[in-house]
């Protein structure tokens, strides 16, 4: 088993509404009103935009703290997956060495060899799956703080551009999109000014 660097996949609330929602007590039914007596009604005007958080990703054009937490990430289970590699080509060799003289060799040896390759099999897959499990669970403790701080800044960023509805491209499927709608690289270009790669990270202990 090999830990392979993980891909942190980003998923917003499929539409966040930016306007604030004022709690009202919903009157007590009563019979409809003549048709001739109900008014013109007051839809408000919402102005919709686009973003495709897949893009926060791009280690090139994304948010550049997500590679600064990914580096630190992976530089702290760099022992463990250097451990785990080191006992997958003890395997591999063993292995070899059993596949090889299997004709020739005593078979009490060849049963010896057989065992121990079965132990470290064994020990191989516990360890692989104790670091996958500390893996995931850190990688959530460090990338929770990220992921708030972008929650934040993306509402801010719909206020501050009267923006009432944003959805997320890479999570609802869309049949067509005018261009026009795409704040995804405004809005990444805006944090990466706000939030550099080297800010200070918070990264709870593990």
């Amino acid at each position: 088993m090999k830990i392979d660097r993980l891909i942190i996949a980003f998923a917003f609330v499929l539409a966040v509404a930016v306007s604030p929602v004022l709690a009202q007590t919903r009157p007590a039914a009563t019979a409809p009103a003549p048709a001739a007596a109900q008014g013109p009604v007051n839809v408000p005007a919402s102005k919709i935009a686009l973003i495709y958080s897949d893009a926060f990703l791009d280690p090139k054009a994304g948010i550049a703290r997500f590679g600064v937490v990914m580096a630190n990430l992976n530089r702290e289970f760099q022992p463990r997956q250097t451990e785990l590699q080191g006992l997958q080509q003890k395997i591999q060799a063993l292995t070899d060495d059993i596949t090889k003289t299997a004709a020739v060799a005593d078979p009490k040896t060849l049963q010896t060899k057989q065992d121990q390759l079965d132990a470290m099999k064994k020990d191989f897959q516990r360890k692989g799956e104790d670091a996958q499990a500390a893996y995931d669970r850190r990688r959530k403790e460090m990338f929770t703080p990220l992921q708030d701080d972008i929650g934040k800044a993306l509402e801010i960023y719909a206020k501050a551009n009267n923006i009432n509805v944003i959805i997320d491209g890479s999570q609802v499927p869309l049949v067509y999109a005018a261009d026009a709608l795409d704040i995804t690289r405004n809005f990444i270009n805006d944090f990466n000014s706000k939030n550099p790669a080297t800010a200070a990270v918070t990264t709870p202990t593990p």
